[in-house]
């Protein structure tokens, strides 16, 4: 029976090729292990060179804090050599809390008490917004590297939704990501690992970071001011630091949305 005019066939009609999607990948091959190994001895390798040029001392102070307790000890004790040794203070720092952010370790926001109790609002705000972005940046491409198959272990539905959303705003991405960044919608943790997975640029994923952690840094580092009177991380977030919080995160976000506004 003959075709009538007009009528098509899918016979030998190669189907359009679907959207790209981030596909899991089971395994990793040998030189990305070796290379995310590198990072992780680049890191030791500097904290090392900085314990080096310390003076001789008993260091049992120095592990990762994981209570108030434990910050309050460390903060005593890096005080008596923080104006003598500040720079191997502060690079021992910024190694200590970009290999955190790097390999997504808990504990960040007692690294950034412990930058303002001892280097007050303005140092410790540029140090912890600098070292976040760092960090942030540096998981972000060792993410791109190795970082599939642990995503689709840890957070498949999830990673699911973020590539959605991240599609459907393509032409505002800096604001979504803002977004993300001043809201608890999406962990920070997730956002580092998953960004270069559902292809968010990395200047876009650069400027949320660095503009969208600008109010916690703020309210953490004038926390650290006054250390010996917190009892417990909530009592970081009472209604004067929310206010704050909510004032800066407004201004951080309104300079993006008043040029797409006149774009």
């Amino acid at each position: 029976m003959e075709r009538e005019e007009g009528e098509t066939t899918t016979i030998g009609v190669v189907p359009p090729a679907p959207a790209k999607s981030a596909t899991p990948i089971n395994s990793l091959s040998f030189w990305e292990v070796t290379a995310a190994s590198g990072v992780v001895l680049g890191f030791l390798l500097g904290l090392v060179c900085v314990y080096l040029t310390m003076p001789q001392s008993d260091y049992s102070f120095l592990k990762l804090p994981r209570n108030l307790e434990d910050l309050q000890i460390l903060r005593d004790n890096l005080e008596i050599y923080t104006s003598d040794y500040t720079v191997q203070v502060l690079v021992g720092y910024c190694l200590v809390y970009v290999f955190m952010q790097t390999f997504m370790i808990p504990g960040t926001v007692f690294m950034s008490l412990l930058a303002g109790a001892l280097f007050g609002v303005v140092k410790g705000m540029a140090l912890v917004v600098s070292t976040a972005t760092a960090g942030a940046s540096s998981c972000y491409f060792l993410s791109k590297l190795i970082g599939r198959p642990l995503l689709f272990s840890l957070w498949p539905d999830k990673l699911v939704f973020f590539q959605d959303q991240v599609a459907r705003r393509k032409d505002r991405l800096l604001n979504y990501m803002l977004f993300l960044r001043l809201t608890p919608t999406l962990p920070n943790t997730f956002i580092n690992v998953a960004s270069p997975i559902v292809d968010v640029p990395y200047h876009i994923f650069f400027l949320a970071t660095f503009i969208g952690l600008i109010p916690a840094a703020f309210v953490t580092v004038r926390a650290g001011l006054a250390l010996g009177e917190l009892k417990s991380l909530g009592d970081l977030y009472d209604f004067s630091s929310m206010a704050t919080l909510c004032l800066i995160g407004v201004l951080s976000v309104t300079p993006t949305l008043i040029s797409k506004k006149k774009a």
